[in-house]
C-alpha cells in the first residue's frame, strides 16, 4: 500500500541501476515472471531507461533520485510518500522530479514534505502546513489565500512623477489599503500598493495615470504567496 523515499535515497553505489531494480524487485516480493516489466515500466516513467546499465555512483543527484522513485514504486502502491524530493537538485532537474511526480498523481495518492513551498504551490492540489506538530491549515493553495483575506499587491513604476504627488493621487482611490513607496530615483517612482481584501483597483488606478503626464512603465497585480500564508499561518503571538 505505502511506497517511501527519504530525502537522501538509500541506494547500493556500486551496482548497476538494472541489477539494483532487479533485487529491489525480489526482495519485494515482485513475481519472478513480472519483474522485467516492470523495472522497464518504472525506468519509462521515472526517465532511467538511459542509464540502466550505468552504475549508481556514477549518476547525478537527480537521477539518483528517479533511481530512488522507480525503487519506492516497484510495488505499485496506492500512496506514495516523498521526503523531499527536490533537495539539492538543479533547476532543470526540479522541473523534471516534478513533472514525474505529477504525472505519477494522476493515479497515485503522493503526501511529500518540502520546506520549498513554491515547490509545493506548483505541484500539489492540496496543501497542508505543520506548526509546532500541529496542523494549522488543510486545503488548497486558492482556498488558503482566500481564507486569510485573498489580499494582493500592486506594483507601479512611473517616470516622470513627483512621490508626493503620487502618492495623493493614487493613495485616495476606492479599495487600496496602503501606498509603500519602493523606490525613487530623480523622475523615476516605483510604489507598491495594497488592495483591500476582494477588491481589484487597477481600472481606477490606470484611469489616474492616464490622466497625468506620468509616463507608465510597468503595471502588475502580485497574488499573496504561500510563503506570506505560511508566515501567517505560523507567526509566534
Amino acid at each position: 500500500m505505502l511506497g517511501y523515499l527519504p530525502e537522501s535515497a538509500p541506494l547500493y553505489h556500486d551496482m548497476l541501476v538494472f541489477d539494483y531494480l532487479h533485487f529491489v524487485a525480489a526482495i519485494r516480493g515482485v513475481e519472478p515472471a513480472r519483474r522485467l516489466e516492470r523495472i522497464r515500466s518504472l525506468a519509462e516513467l521515472c526517465g532511467i531507461t538511459e542509464v540502466m546499465h550505468q552504475s549508481i555512483g556514477s549518476l547525478s543527484k537527480g537521477y539518483k533520485q528517479r533511481v530512488g522513485l522507480a525503487h519506492a514504486m516497484m510495488t505499485d502502491p496506492e500512496v506514495l510518500i516523498l521526503d523531499e524530493p527536490t533537495s539539492g537538485l538543479d533547476p532543470n532537474q526540479i522541473v523534471e522530479i516534478r513533472q514525474i511526480i505529477k504525472r505519477i498523481g494522476r493515479e497515485k495518492t503522493v503526501i511529500f514534505s518540502t520546506h520549498i513551498l513554491s515547490e509545493a504551490e506548483a505541484t500539489c492540489d492540496r496543501v497542508a502546513i505543520i506548526h509546532r506538530g500541529r496542523i494549522v491549515a488543510d486545503s488548497t493553495t486558492a482556498e488558503l489565500k482566500e481564507r486569510l483575506g485573498g489580499r494582493s499587491r500592486i506594483r507601479i513604476s512611473l517616470d516622470q512623477a513627483d512621490p508626493d504627488a503620487v502618492a495623493h493621487e493614487l493613495g485616495t482611490v476606492p479599495g487600496v489599503a496602503r501606498l509603500e513607496r519602493l523606490e525613487h530615483d530623480g523622475p523615476m517612482v516605483r510604489i507598491g500598493i495594497d488592495c483591500l481584501p476582494a477588491a481589484d483597483p487597477r481600472p481606477e488606478l490606470y484611469r489616474r495615470i492616464k490622466q497625468t503626464g506620468w509616463v507608465l512603465l510597468d503595471f502588475h497585480l502580485e497574488t499573496q504567496s504561500l510563503e506570506a500564508v505560511f508566515r501567517e499561518l505560523t507567526k509566534e503571538t
